[in-house]
């Protein structure tokens, strides 16, 4: 078998305007195609979100399906800009801003949540100095 890489990831949201504005916003992405009830989100080079509006109320974090959804971004400048832009759109940003994956590492990132609850995250791999909320426990894991 061939090495697998993910091709993109589909969300189901309750407001499919809302959420496109917020890819767009925080995430920066472009809308490549849409319909009635649908839109999918890239980069200049691929396809990494459809959104589908078939959902009613909030994300649950208490059913199996998706923990978190993370990008990763080439600097702790990047992170620091993406940080601004979450705050701008009014999003739920846990640990307060910039975190370590763990203590004493060097990545790191921000921790939030979409329009609908679904939890995000954008980090880099290295360049982070500061506490990790968890100790030696995976930031990731636990927001």
């Amino acid at each position: 078998m061939t090495a697998l890489a993910t091709g993109h990831v589909g969300l189901n949201v309750s407001d499919l305007d809302r959420s496109v504005g917020f890819y767009r916003e925080v995430l920066g992405f472009e809308v490549k195609a849409s319909g009635d009830g649908y839109a999918f989100l890239g980069d200049e080079e691929r396809l990494v979100l459809t959104l589908w509006e078939q959902s009613d109320g909030a994300f649950s974090t208490a059913t199996p399906g998706l923990h978190h959804l993370s990008f990763e971004v080439d600097s702790l400048e990047d992170v620091t800009a993406a940080e601004a832009r979450v705050r701008a759109a009014g999003a739920v940003l846990h640990h307060d801003g910039i975190v370590a994956h763990s203590e004493g590492a060097s990545s790191g990132g921000i921790f939030f949540e979409d329009p609908d609850g679904i939890r995000l995250e954008i980090f880099t791999g290295a360049g982070v100095v500061a506490a990790a909320p968890s100790g030696d426990a995976p930031t990731c894991g636990f927001f």
